[in-house]
């Protein structure tokens, strides 16, 4: 019996070491899931994903997967909600933090050009084509971004001769990113069949531009890209303001002055962290001005909301990637003289035959779009419903494009009118003054409020003969003068 008892002894005895032990491998696990758990959060959450290893080889791993807009459109929503800057330690090669916050910021990146230099051209256009007011309000910033310290000390010493009261009043930063805070940029996937040079080239100027918008996020309001062999339209910044003005209101990631690449590409400041992030994330992915359409994509602006003439001229002949010939031209700039209409807010309609969304309200912009009618006949117009009564200065009417140029008014006038009746739906006015026919398509006139002694109400573009041709109205502009009453 004692035997026996002893034996049943030892069996629980050695059940319940049993129990301990499986009950110490369970916690074992749950403290090793527990800790994998942290570890994985602080790789993710980790402030400057820049400067530790750890974080290059996560952006590298993201940067590994093609870059799908419907794949990664969550991941990136959440990721905007971390919209804080980048922890990185720029060199200021000259200038100094700005002291004060600025309407408008222009980005520039430069490196070292095999063949000709166009940089400080570019600076000059800047300064030149802007007036003393708008100086005022615009702060330049240039990244050398290049590694080759001797080359980026003689830039330094050209802007700091040539620009040196630029430099005293605080319109002008150079900075530097030192190469230790870059990912690694040898042995990048090869998409779409660039050789290796070239996909560390463009992976290298994503960075670069990455950076720069890190640094200019806070010292304005908006900011402009630019690339830096750019020549600038007279009174730029004018412009801009306008246009701005104009899209109060309204929803919009990217404002486009120029049809080139990343040139003339503006956007609200606050915006500027995020976009550093995305081009940090793909920066192995696709060349720039690909995933700044991306970044507007995601961010729910689907169509470019694009301005004409441009503002912006790319003037280089050779390449900053191997002195490459790049003849590329914007032949809708216009350097002098550039004046983006008023167009006050006003009702649009025709009984024109309207050709698919090619609606009314596109030829009421400055938005490269238009309208498109099928053959109007005789007595066809497209009509404008002023909100209130105004006074105009000068009016101007383009039909047709380049690829469609017989596709203009062949026979037509415009009129303005007084004295509106009828409800909003059916707004017109009663008597029309007729201030021209249309020459070649095109129409335009100035000094109208000397010409017309009335506040004008309306204004109608009249097809005065039947065409087998259908019509593009690719653009109405109206300027006005003093408000009524003022």
């Amino acid at each position: 019996v004692t035997l026996l008892y002893a034996v049943l002894h030892m069996r629980h005895s050695l059940k319940y070491f049993d129990k301990m032990r499986c009950l110490r491998k369970r916690s074992a696990v749950s403290f090793l899931g527990v800790l994998v758990v942290c570890l994985l959060f602080m790789n993710l959450y980790i402030e400057d994903g820049y400067v530790l290893e750890g974080d290059k080889q996560l952006i590298r791993e993201t940067a590994t997967h093609q870059l799908n807009p419907e794949r990664y459109v969550h991941s990136f929503k959440d990721l905007s909600n971390f919209s804080g800057s980048i922890n990185i330690s720029y060199r200021y090669l000259a200038g100094t933090p700005l002291p004060r916050k600025r309407y408008l910021t222009i980005g520039l990146s430069s490196v070292k050009r095999k063949k000709g230099n166009y940089l400080l051209e570019t600076i000059k256009s800047i300064f030149e084509q802007s007036s003393y007011e708008e100086l005022k309000e615009i702060a330049v910033v240039v990244q050398l971004a290049d590694f080759d310290s001797t080359w980026c000390e003689g830039m330094v010493q050209d802007i700091s001769q040539k620009f040196a009261h630029h430099i005293i009043a605080g319109r002008l930063i150079v900075i530097h990113v030192p190469e230790d805070y870059y990912p690694v940029l040898d042995g990048l996937k090869r998409n779409y069949n660039d050789p290796e040079d070239r996909v560390k080239f463009r992976s290298k100027q994503n960075v670069d531009y990455a950076f720069l918008l890190n640094f200019c996020a806070n010292l304005s309001d908006y900011y402009v890209m630019l690339e830096d062999d750019v020549r600038c339209s007279k009174n730029f910044l004018t412009a801009v303001k306008k246009v701005i003005t104009s899209r109060e209101g309204s929803y919009w990631v990217t404002l486009e002055f120029s049809k080139l690449g990343y040139i003339g590409k503006l956007y609200h400041s606050h915006d500027l962290p995020r976009l550093a992030h995305f081009l940090l994330m793909f920066y192995q992915e696709m060349p720039c001005d690909w995933l700044l359409i991306h970044f507007r994509g995601l961010l729910a602006q689907k169509e470019v909301i694009r301005f004409k003439p441009s503002l912006f001229q790319h003037m280089g002949y050779y390449s900053s990637y191997k002195g490459a010939e790049n003849k590329l031209k914007d032949d809708d700039f216009e350097e002098e003289s550039f004046d983006i209409p008023d167009n006050p807010p006003a009702n649009l309609h025709t009984n024109m035959n309207v050709f698919e969304n090619y609606e009314a309200s596109k030829a009421y912009s400055s938005i490269d779009e238009y309208f498109w009618g099928k053959a109007p006949s005789s007595g066809d117009f497209y009509g404008i419903v002023f909100e209130k009564p105004i006074k105009i200065s000068k009016i101007k009417v383009v039909t047709g494009t380049e690829d469609r140029q017989n596709d203009i008014l062949h026979h037509g006038a415009l009129e303005v009118g007084e004295k509106i009746v009828g409800n909003k739906k059916g707004r017109q006015c009663t008597t029309y003054l007729r201030l021209g026919e249309f020459k070649n398509g095109n129409f335009e006139i100035t000094d109208v409020e000397h010409k017309v002694l009335f506040d004008i109400n309306c204004m109608r573009i009249l097809v005065t003969k039947s065409q087998k041709e259908w019509l593009i109205i690719r653009s109405i502009s109206v300027w006005t003068s003093q408000t009524p009453n003022q």
